[in-house]
């Protein structure tokens, strides 16, 4: 279960350093295995290769034909880039990854449970201000009787 957002810094080749406090959970998961790929938000989504398989061929099994199917393929398995975690817990960010997410070198990993969303920190502030512009009206149907 990966949770928390942590403000890093990608190096100058472009590679994420993963926090210590995930890199044994993704080394058991899948062997350092990532897959990283674009989000239609503009972040990235980096998952464990077993919990992004299951995403992968559901919408692979989308019609071809339908237009929406169709781009959403184009975005998640389009983008998708297979990655290993370096014996130093890193990741390479692809630069055609990079430039989708508008990454420079500050950015945010946001646990999402079984995956990360990897943020710039533009995007990030930007989904800061937005929540909370939200206020009441926040918690989406559903989940109106969640108590914190």
């Amino acid at each position: 279960m990966f949770q928390g957002a942590a403000a890093l810094s990608l190096d100058a080749k472009g590679r994420l350093a993963i926090p210590s406090r995930h890199r044994d959970a993704l080394t058991v998961m899948s062997s350092g295995q990532l897959v990283i790929t674009a989000h239609p938000h503009r972040c990235l989504l980096v998952y464990p290769v077993p919990a992004w398989e299951p995403i992968r061929d559901k919408v692979l099994a989308a019609p071809s034909l339908e237009a929406r199917s169709a781009l959403l393929k184009r975005l998640l398995v389009g983008f998708a880039r297979d990655e290993e975690m370096d014996a130093a817990g890193r990741v390479l960010i692809a630069p055609e990854l990079r430039q989708f997410a508008q990454l420079d070198k500050q950015v945010w990993l946001v646990g999402q449970g079984n995956h990360f969303e990897l943020w710039s920190d533009a995007g990030w502030q930007k989904q800061q201000e937005e929540m909370l512009a939200l206020g009441a009206d926040l918690l989406p149907p559903g989940l109106e009787t969640l108590s914190l």
